[in-house]
C-alpha cells in the first residue's frame, strides 16, 4: 500500500485552485519525479472540477486511484494512492485534513491561495504517517486483526474437514477390521471345539 499524494485545493467559478500539496514520489526514478508530480497536480485538479459540493468519490486513472473529497463550502482534498489503499480510511484522512485546515486558513484566503501563501503545515506529517494505514488508524488495526483471525479460521475449519474425511476412513476401515475380527473368532471358536481341554 502506498499514499503518493495529498492535497487541499479550492474549487472556484472557473477551475481548481490548489492550495497546499504534499506529495512521496520518493518510489520514482530521480528523473521522472517532476513529471509524476506535475501529473498527480493536474488529475487532483481536473478531478475537483468535475466534483460536487458535499460528495466523495474514487477514480481509476493510470494504475492509481484518486479519492476525492469536497465539502459544502467547496473545499476539497484529493488522495492519489495504490489500488491496495483503503479507501475507507483515504477517505477519513480527507476528512481529517479538510477539517484542520479549514480551521487554520481562513476561507477568504481559499480563492485565492496558493501552495507558497497557504499557512496549513499539517499535509506532510499525514502524509507520513497514513503510509501505513494499519498504524495511522486504529479501526484498520483491529480489521487487519480480524481478517488474520478469520484466515485462521478458515485454516483450521479446512483441517477440521480434512481430519473428518480420515476419521471416516478409520471408521470404515475398523468396521471392516470387526468384520473380520467376527470371521476369525467364528473360525477359531470351531477349531477350540474340536479338541477338548481336560
Amino acid at each position: 500500500m502506498k499514499l503518493y499524494s495529498l492535497s487541499v485545493l479550492y474549487k472556484g467559478y472557473a477551475k481548481a485552485v490548489l492550495l497546499k500539496a504534499a506529495y512521496d514520489v520518493s518510489s520514482f526514478s530521480f528523473f521522472q519525479r517532476s513529471s509524476v508530480q506535475e501529473f498527480m497536480a493536474s488529475t487532483s485538479q481536473l478531478i475537483v472540477e468535475c466534483s460536487l459540493k458535499g460528495s466523495k468519490a474514487s477514480t481509476k486513472e493510470q494504475g492509481y486511484l484518486c479519492h476525492v473529497y469536497m465539502t459544502n463550502d467547496s473545499l476539497a482534498g484529493v488522495v492519489i494512492a495504490d489500488s491496495e489503499y483503503s479507501s475507507w480510511v483515504a477517505f477519513t484522512l480527507l476528512e481529517k485534513v479538510l477539517d484542520e485546515f479549514s480551521k487554520q486558513v481562513d476561507r477568504i484566503d481559499w480563492p485565492v491561495g496558493s501552495p507558497g501563501t497557504s499557512q496549513y503545515a499539517g499535509l506532510d506529517g499525514h502524509l507520513g504517517r497514513y503510509q501505513n494505514p494499519r498504524e495511522a488508524h486504529p479501526m484498520t488495526k483491529v480489521q487487519a486483526e480480524l481478517d488474520e483471525t478469520k484466515i485462521i479460521l478458515q485454516n483450521t475449519t479446512e483441517s477440521l474437514l480434512e481430519r473428518g474425511g480420515k476419521l471416516d476412513d478409520l471408521v470404515s476401515k475398523s468396521e471392516a477390521l470387526g468384520i473380520q475380527f467376527k470371521a476369525f473368532y467364528k473360525t477359531a471358536r470351531k477349531q477350540n471345539s474340536c479338541c477338548a481341554i481336560m
